[in-house]
C-alpha cells in the first residue's frame, strides 16, 4: 500500500479540521476549505491514517493496510494543514461528502481536497457503526461491525445472485427499475433502514456547520452533495426529500431507496463502473432537470475512493490508471457544482472521452 496521491491543482491551499456532533449518535466530521497558500508553511499536514483507524479497515474491509510503514515512509500525510486559517472574509460555497458503506470518513480526500482547492468548503461525515472506523474529537472511536458486508443482503448469497443476473439483463431503463425494486424488496431491508439514519447524520453535521462556521460557508445557493457507495445512495435521498440540497451527485451507488411517485426536481449526475450501469437506472426517471449519465470504463466499485492509489489490486480497483480516475472524477465534479451550486457556467462540459462514456437525460416531466 502506498498513501501517495495526487496534489490539488487549484488556487488554494487546503485547511482542515474535525468536529463532533453530540447526542444519542454521535456524528463525527471532517472539514476541509480553502485558505491562502502564503499562510499554510508551518502548520502540520494532516495524518491520513491513525493507528486506529487502520486496525477498523482492516477488520471492516479484509485488507492490509500497514500503518508502520506508511509512517516509517513519511506516506501518511495528506495535503492539507490542520487548523489553517481560512481565506479572510470570503466565503465559500458547501458541498457534503458521505463515503460509502463499511468505509471512513476520509475515503474519497484526494476528490475533496481538490474540490476545496477550487473554491469550495466540503464537509465529510462518518457515520458510526457503519464505517470501518469513527473517531470522534474527544479521542474515543468507534469500529465498525466485522459482519458489515454481510449485512447488506439478506440472506447474503441470495442477493448476491440476485443483483448479478440484473447485471446481465438487456432491457429499457424504466424496467431494469422495477426489476431492481423487486430485487432490493426481497434483500435489502437494512439498508433501505439506513437511509433515513445517514440523512439525519448529515443534516446534523449541516447544523452544526451552519451555526459554527458561517464566516466560511456561503449557503446562498443552497448545498451541494456527492457520496461514493452508500454515500451517493444517500445524496440522490437528500435530493430527493430536502430543498436545502439543490444538486448532486451518486458516485457508483446502486439505486436502494424506495421512490414511487416521487420526482427529483434537481440536477443529478450519476457515476458508476460498466459493471454497475444496470442497477442505477431509478436515477433516470421522471425528473423535471437534466441527469447526467457518466460511465467510467476499466472500473470496479472500491477504485471510485482513495483506494485506487493505496491498492494494487485490480480485481479490486480496477485497472483504469489512477491518475486518469482522479482527473476525469475531479473534472466531472467541478463542472456540474461549478454550474449547479456556484452558477458560473450555464452548464456542464462533461463529454465522453478515452475513460468517460457521456449520456445526458434531459427532463422527461415537464416541471
Amino acid at each position: 500500500m502506498s498513501l501517495k496521491g495526487p496534489l490539488p491543482t487549484g488556487r488554494y491551499a487546503v485547511g482542515t479540521m474535525t468536529y463532533t456532533v453530540y447526542g444519542d449518535r454521535k456524528v463525527a466530521s471532517r472539514v476541509y476549505y480553502p485558505a491562502p497558500k502564503g499562510v499554510v508553511k508551518g502548520y502540520p499536514k494532516q495524518q491520513y491514517m491513525s493507528q486506529e483507524m487502520v486496525r477498523g479497515l482492516n477488520n471492516s474491509m479484509l485488507m492490509s493496510f500497514n500503518y508502520e510503514k506508511s509512517e516509517r515512509n513519511g506516506e501518511n500525510v495528506s495535503e492539507c494543514y490542520v487548523d489553517a486559517p481560512a481565506v479572510y472574509g470570503e466565503k465559500f460555497p458547501l458541498i457534503v461528502f458521505n463515503h460509502g458503506y463499511g468505509e471512513y470518513r476520509e475515503s474519497n480526500s484526494f476528490l475533496c481536497i481538490e474540490l476545496a482547492s477550487q473554491g469550495y468548503v466540503v464537509i465529510c461525515v462518518s457515520h458510526s457503526n457503519q464505517a470501518g472506523c469513527t473517531e470522534f474529537d474527544d479521542g474515543t472511536c468507534v469500529y465498525g461491525d466485522k459482519d458489515l458486508l454481510l449485512k447488506t443482503y439478506k440472506p447474503y448469497f441470495g442477493g448476491a445472485r440476485a443483483v448479478l443476473k440484473i447485471t446481465k439483463m438487456n432491457k429499457s431503463d424504466r424496467e431494469l427499475a422495477e426489476k431492481f425494486d423487486e430485487f432490493q424488496n426481497k434483500y435489502c431491508e437494512y439498508l433501505n433502514s439506513l437511509i433515513d439514519v445517514w440523512v439525519e447524520d448529515t443534516k446534523r453535521s449541516v447544523e452544526y456547520a451552519r451555526e459554527n462556521l458561517s464566516d466560511m460557508i456561503d449557503l446562498d445557493k443552497g448545498i451541494g452533495v456527492t457520496g461514493h457507495s452508500f454515500g451517493g445512495i444517500v445524496a440522490y435521498a437528500l435530493c430527493q426529500t430536502d430543498p436545502e440540497f439543490t444538486c448532486g451527485i451518486n458516485i457508483d451507488g446502486i439505486a436502494i431507496g424506495h421512490y414511487d411517485g416521487m420526482v427529483l426536481d434537481k440536477p443529478f449526475l450519476q457515476i458508476c463502473c460498466e459493471t454497475n450501469s444496470k442497477l442505477v437506472t431509478r436515477v433516470y426517471l421522471d425528473h423535471t432537470k437534466t441527469v447526467y449519465k457518466v460511465v467510467f470504463r476499466d472500473m470496479k466499485h472500491l477504485g471510485f475512493s482513495d483506494l485506487k492509489y493505496k491498492v494494487d489490486s485490480r480485481k479490486i480497483v480496477g485497472s483504469l490508471d489512477a491518475d486518469l480516475l482522479h482527473e476525469n472524477m475531479c473534472s466531472c465534479h467541478l463542472e456540474f457544482f461549478d454550474s449547479y451550486l456556484k452558477k458560473i457556467k450555464d452548464k456542464p462540459d462533461i463529454s465522453t472521452n478515452d475513460v468517460i462514456t457521456v449520456e445526458i437525460k434531459k427532463a422527461d416531466i415537464k416541471g
